[in-house]
């Protein structure tokens, strides 16, 4: 049975003191009027109403700390966030049953052209980077403290080509750790995963002779242990012994996480190490006038740069038949981009907070959405 948490706030009256709508006015209102950092000195706009969002269970905590921020300034509105997984908000944002979608994966293909026509044009879709977190290779091993991989050797072990914890590759890069004559076993993601894709990427890239399936959010190697969503491969980690898997992390708890081997050295998922690769990353061409989805460099050798990163997007619309949904949606992207709302989901999740230039770039995606419909 998949596990669903819903994420549910209501808006607690206050001034909004981190740029976006605060209290007063009435819905028209709402969907007009500047955003970002100059809307707290703007005229007061009430909000009311509920606006419902699914999609990457990655996002989870942060939008916990999102809505928990939001609620300070808005007290009308209910929102809502099901981390359902990404092929899951992709799915119900293209079927316009959510007002916004959380996805690890950026839109392509019938699901890009889907969520096109659903908001009324390419250039009505928005597609904003909100969440950037290293994918931390989580392991439970009694007694192994600290464990260093290079990709190739890390490939052969989530392909299952290496099945025990002791085999020659593994004890290449861990000198001196007592490694156990143990099987392993392999946890991956049961659902359709933007994290999945996002590891899948980088073994492609940093592995092709080992790593030959086809990228996708689907997990391509049968005989391991298969898990929904984020939590669900967390706790199989956790209950296993000799696991091994994959997850946002700001979610393996006291896991243990894998050191993969960039360069001549080992770097660990950190914030700092994700943002480093995000920074030298480009914005793919052609996918619409607000759509910000990026291409990551994932051979880097840049010491310092976690190359095994997720950057999770937020997909709205520009144009809603409600003002009122559109006055929501406009708000509470504001507060996310927000440096407050950023490090809310720092602290909370573990993420790595977006640039100011980031920010500045993706602002004017935010100011776009009003009222009308398509």
């Amino acid at each position: 049975m998949r596990p669903t948490r819903t994420i549910t706030a209501l808006a607690l009256c206050g001034a909004l003191a981190v740029g976006a709508t605060a209290c007063g006015g009435d819905d028209d209102a709402a969907s007009a009027g500047p955003t970002g950092a100059g809307a707290a000195t703007a005229a007061a706009a009430a909000l009311s109403g509920e606006i419902a969002g699914a999609g990457a269970s990655s996002q989870a905590a942060a939008q916990e700390a999102w809505i928990a921020g939001f609620q300070t300034a808005n007290p009308d509105v209910t929102i809502s966030y099901d981390p359902v997984g990404s092929g899951g908000g992709r799915e119900q944002f293209v079927a316009g049953g959510i007002a916004f979608g959380g996805t690890d994966a950026p839109l392509a293909g019938d699901e890009l052209a889907g969520a096109r026509e659903r908001c009324g044009g390419a250039d009505a879709l928005i597609e904003i980077p909100a969440y950037v977190s290293p994918i931390a290779i989580a392991y439970n091993l009694p007694g192994v403290e600290e464990l260093k991989l290079d990709p190739e050797t890390l490939a052969r072990i989530l392909k299952q080509e290496i099945t025990t914890w002791d085999d020659p590759a593994i004890a290449a890069t861990n000198e001196g750790v007592e490694l156990p004559a143990q099987p392993i076993t392999v946890v991956n993601r049961s659902d359709e995963s933007g994290t999945t894709e996002n590891l899948a990427e980088y073994l492609a890239a940093v592995a092709p002779d080992v790593w030959t399936f086809e990228v996708s959010g689907d997990w391509p190697v049968t005989g391991g242990e298969a898990a929904e969503g984020t939590s669900g491969v967390v706790e199989a980690i956790r209950n296993g012994e000799g696991t091994i898997g994959y997850a946002d992390a700001g979610q393996v708890g006291d896991l243990g996480v894998v050191q993969v081997q960039v360069g001549d050295t080992f770097v660990g998922p950190t914030p700092e190490a994700a943002a480093e690769i995000f920074a030298d990353s480009e914005r793919t061409e052609g996918e619409g006038a607000h759509v910000f989805t990026y291409e990551l460099n994932r051979e880097t050798d840049a010491a310092g740069t976690y190359p095994i990163v997720l950057v999770s997007y937020l997909m709205a619309c520009t144009r809603y038949d409600s003002p009122q949904t559109a006055g929501i949606v406009k708000a509470y992207l504001d507060w996310v981009i927000s440096p407050e709302g950023q490090d809310a989901a720092a602290q909370a999740a573990g993420s790595a907070p977006l640039s100011d230039a980031t920010r500045a770039l993706i602002q004017p995606a935010i100011d776009a959405i009003g009222g009308g419909g398509a």
